[in-house]
């Protein structure tokens, strides 16, 4: 069996805890900073209005599409040219939709093939959400995080207890508000497709967490002593679920690394999250979620 950690590999990890923390407190204010200033980049799954891909024939440059767009008063529209240059294939976004504009779709179709020809113009696909709909999905998206939430929360304190609740949801959501605040930064679009991917981010998360909580309690039940170091027995179950750890972490990697490179616009965004996610998630299993268990430990031992 391939191992990239050797057996018998021991490093204190909770010796370097308080250098893993710092480190997260500085990724989580820059993100929060990031978040309260910058804000979010909604998709029109929750800001409402109309995404149109569109396919020229030929070289078309995005100042001409916008040109074009001026001629029926979209004049601050979004407009992104998507996959390869030669593919000539654009995404323009608008806030506007149905609601706002009667026949929005039909006629940026119409005022396109006009400016260009209509054998060069495909239209490859329309997407249109309504402002009712998007501020449910919304509130939806919002409650599915916060449902997922509470649930890890009730799963890991019936398996273990309350204190391994608490460091695996602060794990979970250490990993979502740091990739939340890098996507505030980039200013990536936020919509379903990402609260997804936020989601499956949460199940990795305490896939990951739950493995080395499990060795936690067995080399804890393995003490003769009732005064054990419990700093020392969880970094060796750190130890020597590593590199099961790091195995899993890579092999998410790869795959989302592909799905990112060659899986299209659509489910770009999704694999971004993924690829920060497993990077960030592998990080807070290892130096996150072991010390706060071993803080409310000692506060417990104090009390």
């Amino acid at each position: 069996m391939f191992e990239i950690v050797k057996p018998g590999f021991f490093f204190d990890f909770m010796k370097v805890k308080w250098y893993a923390i710092t480190f997260s407190i500085i990724l989580l204010l820059i993100g929060l900073t990031s978040i309260a200033v910058k804000g979010f980049s909604y998709g029109i799954d929750f800001s409402g209005g109309t995404v149109i891909q569109v396919k020229f024939t030929h070289s078309v440059k995005t100042d001409e599409v916008r040109k074009a767009l001026k001629t029926i008063g979209l004049q601050n529209e979004r407009i992104q040219s998507v996959g390869q240059p030669q593919d000539n294939e654009f995404l323009i976004r608008t806030a506007k939709s149905e609601d706002s504009m009667k026949g929005l779709s039909e006629t940026i179709k119409g005022t396109l093939e006009g400016y260009f020809g209509e054998k060069n113009v495909q239209i490859r696909r329309i997407d249109m959400v309504g402002g009712a709909v998007s501020k449910d999905i919304t509130q939806k998206g919002y409650l599915s995080l916060f449902y997922a939430s509470i649930g890890i929360l009730i799963y890991i304190w019936l398996r273990f207890d309350f204190r391994y609740s608490v460091g695996a949801i602060a794990a979970t959501l250490h990993d979502v508000f740091v990739v939340l605040g890098i996507f505030s930064l980039l200013g990536k679009d936020m919509d379903l497709t990402v609260v997804a991917a936020f989601l499956t981010l949460m199940g990795y998360t305490l896939n990951d967490t739950v493995v080395i909580f499990d060795r936690i309690r067995e080399n804890v039940k393995k003490q003769t002593s009732s005064n054990f170091d419990l700093a020392s027995v969880m970094s060796a179950s750190v130890s020597q679920t590593l590199s099961r750890t790091v195995l899993t972490a890579v092999t998410v990697f790869v795959v989302a690394l592909v799905l990112f490179l060659f899986g299209g616009e659509v489910i770009h965004n999704f694999a971004l999250v993924t690829l920060l996610g497993t990077i960030v998630g592998c990080y807070s299993t290892i130096f996150i979620a072991s010390p706060v268990v071993l803080f409310m430990s000692k506060e417990k031992a104090k009390a």
